[in-house]
């Protein structure tokens, strides 16, 4: 297998060497495989493009595939949340203190990043168009509808936190997702990353503390119940994700004793 892994990548090399750096070039295979050495690159730009081009040569992806997919988008427009975040305060603290010159530079720089985050997350979100369609012809119909959905979502309410779309499409995306995830069990990663997200959305986007915190507990609960049944290969992710539930819980309950100011919610990894 190591042997394999090493031809495949020399492989990859003289693709490069030889001048065929095209992306449209690839196979699939080639593409699935740079997309990983990316991946442990931390190159996720060279990711996304990776990741895009085999959505549209496939229309269709595995469940590995998806997750390389969501890995690739959350590391790029990641970077440009905290961007935006840190940029938006410095703003605001040139504001308070009437710093005219300095609050407009800010403002100018801030713009520049909200294009840049609008733009990735209406490309992914065309992606995650695309790929709903396909749901139905995946081996597991339910796990990939609940995916796309919720991280449909996600980028709807990133789009949601810039202003540059309304709160109520994430809702929309997060609460067909939920429906449908009620016919997976309570332990499942997937589930429980939508229900991690969907109250985060609550508490920052609508700004509704009780239903978040309703929903993270609910979620929570469930799972503790169904912990019988929950599977060995989804331990580790299921009970992490348990433990993100639970400490959004402990920090929003204490929301009435100390002022949470632009605290960062814990979000599916």
């Amino acid at each position: 297998m190591i042997m394999l892994k090493n031809m495949v990548k020399t492989q990859l090399l003289l693709l490069f060497l030889v001048g065929v750096t095209s992306v449209a070039a690839l196979s699939k295979s080639e593409l699935v495989d740079l997309a990983k050495l990316a991946e442990q690159a931390e190159r996720h730009e060279d990711m996304v493009e990776y990741m895009k081009e085999l959505v549209h040569l496939s229309g269709m992806l595995t469940d590995e595939q998806r997750n390389l997919l969501s890995v690739a988008y959350k590391n790029v427009v990641g970077q440009r949340r905290s961007a935006w975040r840190i940029t938006k305060s410095i703003e605001d603290r040139h504001q308070e203190k009437e710093e005219e010159e300095s609050e407009e530079l800010a403002s100018g720089y801030r713009k520049e990043i909200e294009k840049e985050l609008e733009a990735v997350c209406k490309e992914v979100l065309g992606l995650i168009s695309k790929l709903l369609g396909t749901v139905d012809s995946t081996v597991q119909p339910i796990e990939a509808k609940v995916f796309y959905l919720k991280m449909k979502g996600d980028y709807l309410r990133y789009l949601a936190e810039i202003g540059a779309t309304e709160k109520e499409e994430a809702g929309k995306s997060y609460e067909a997702a939920w429906k449908v995830a009620a016919e997976m069990p309570a332990t499942h990663p997937i589930r429980l990353g939508l229900a991690l997200n969907y109250s985060v959305y609550y508490y920052e986007i609508v700004d509704d503390a009780d239903e978040a915190c309703k929903l993270a507990k609910n979620a929570f609960d469930d799972a503790i119940e169904d912990m019988d049944n929950l599977k060995e290969e989804s331990y580790k992710d299921s009970t992490l994700i348990m433990q993100l539930l639970r400490d959004n819980l402990t920090l929003w309950t204490a929301e009435q004793e100390e002022e949470t100011g632009q605290q960062e919610f814990e979000e599916e990894f």
